[in-house]
């Protein structure tokens, strides 16, 4: 019963936060446009991105991003509205989650390897977008973070839940 609790107010705290880490990529700049898409519109605007890399994995994080916010916002809604259900299932959340972790675990990489770390911007002339990069960057990881953090407690869920013999086709919450 103690895991039900928690799941029921820290699941849709934690999902909030990683919702609103993938809407703040999105609505940054006077929320017109998110870090990605602004760069990858001065990219195909200007044609200033040091390399074909650097804007295929902008790019890149802009799908990430829209992915987390779409189907992240959709399971977050079916959550709070209908706990029973095939979508709301411990195994549909586990394997949104998972491919949602992997798909930010590689942008994460992906973009770390593009600008070599942390930028210093005061010493990297290279890259013409210095700061939106490391934001970019940050903000990559601290979504895979907070999905590795979701994904571990629907993990450990399903695990008593299958315990119990319910399985993780049952719901993430007991009813």
């Amino acid at each position: 019963m103690a895991m039900n609790g928690v799941i029921r107010f820290g699941y849709p705290v934690i999902f909030g936060i990683l919702l609103i880490a993938a809407i703040i990529e999105p609505l940054t700049f006077l929320l017109k446009m998110c870090i990605s898409a602004w760069l990858t519109a001065q990219f195909n605007e200007h044609h200033n991105n040091s390399s074909a890399s650097e804007q295929t994995r902008v790019r890149y994080i802009l799908f990430c991003s829209i992915w987390t916010v779409v189907f992240g916002g959709a399971y977050f809604i079916t959550f709070l509205l209908a706990v029973t259900g095939i979508i709301t299932s411990i195994a549909s959340h586990s394997l949104f989650l998972f491919v949602t972790w992997v798909l930010w675990l590689a942008a994460a990489a992906a973009i770390t390897s593009t600008v070599g770390g942390a930028l210093n911007c005061k010493i990297e002339p290279v890259f013409f977008y210095c700061e939106h990069l490391n934001a970019l960057e940050g903000f990559a990881w601290l979504i895979f973070v907070l999905l590795t953090i979701i994904l571990i407690i629907v993990l450990a869920r399903g695990t008593i839940s299958a315990r119990r013999g319910d399985g993780y086709r049952g719901p993430l919450l007991d009813v």
